[in-house]
């Protein structure tokens, strides 16, 4: 039996969310003359069949890979169990493949939280808090995450957008450089990137990006929107066959926990009871 999704409803937005999924949003449309279109990637709710195949998703305690799926933290050794096809890293953390109850809905608001224990595939516990709030003009999201382990932990946040590709979607974000990566998706070195700005079916990135200032632009002939966070790295992946693409906002550059100084490269030790907020804002308007 499928679980209940959660619908909001705010002028011409409707947002429907799978929390038992990841606490994933299972679609965003956008209403109007021509009929609902979809602003991310969407499914029918009760069509969803995982995080995956979502519209969005939160990633924690990491973003992206995280090597070869073990790290040394604070003088120990640690792995995490394989959770991706075909990759022998680690990724986007645990919070995306774990299911969220619902704290509560009010009017165009809804509260998801997960609780991790300590487990194969994160060592440390910690418990996230996400809130969506949907206006006639915009998604705000928000993450809490809040460290209940007994030790400093390393943690990363982010969002995981895919955008439905048009045949004139096109990017335009201000940043100053990027991450080149190996064979495996590990990056490698940084290098000048001085911004995006173009078709989407021009464009070949799968990298983290840095220097990031404003909100990034997303248009195609149906809508225009705004992206902005309170996260300074973002990460771009434009495949060329798939039917959709993705800016993600995170907090650090991917597999950050193997630098010399992951601190540098955005990635926090948090105290026990301590607490990372983030958000993220989707604004949407017709084209």
């Amino acid at each position: 039996m499928t679980p209940t999704p959660i619908e909001l409803r705010a002028g011409e937005l409707r947002l429907a969310l799978r929390p038992d999924l990841g606490g994933a949003i299972a679609g965003l449309w956008l209403g109007g003359p021509q009929g609902e279109q979809p602003v991310l990637r969407s499914t029918e709710a009760a069509e969803l069949a995982s995080a995956r195949l979502s519209g969005c998703f939160p990633l924690a305690p990491y973003s992206n890979r995280l090597g070869y799926r073990r790290f040394r933290w604070l003088g120990q050794d640690h792995t995490t169990a394989p959770n991706f096809d075909d990759v022998p890293h680690s990724v986007h953390g645990v919070a995306w493949q774990r299911p969220w109850e619902v704290v509560g809905t009010h009017g165009h608001e809804a509260e998801l939280r997960y609780v991790h224990k300590a487990d194969a595939h994160w060592p440390f516990a910690f418990e996230l808090r996400q809130r969506h709030v949907l206006t006639p003009a915009a998604l705000e999201v928000h993450l809490a995450f809040t460290s209940h382990d007994s030790q400093p932990q390393p943690v990363g946040l982010g969002w995981h957008p895919y955008f439905p590709k048009r045949s004139r979607s096109r990017l335009h974000i201000e940043l100053t450089d990027r991450w080149e990566n190996d064979a495996s998706g590990l990056p490698t070195r940084r290098v000048p990137q001085p911004g995006i700005d173009g078709d989407v079916s021009h464009l070949g990135f799968d990298n983290c990006f840095e220097g990031w200032r404003g909100a990034a632009r997303i248009r195609d002939e149906k809508m225009s929107l705004r992206l902005s966070s309170s996260l300074p790295y973002l990460v771009v992946y434009t495949p060329e066959t798939k039917p959709y693409y993705c800016v993600e906002p995170v907090s650090h550059v991917s597999n950050a926990l193997h630098m010399a100084d992951p601190a540098a490269h955005g990635l926090r030790s948090l105290a026990p009871k301590a607490t990372f907020d983030a958000w993220m804002k989707i604004e949407v308007d017709h084209a």
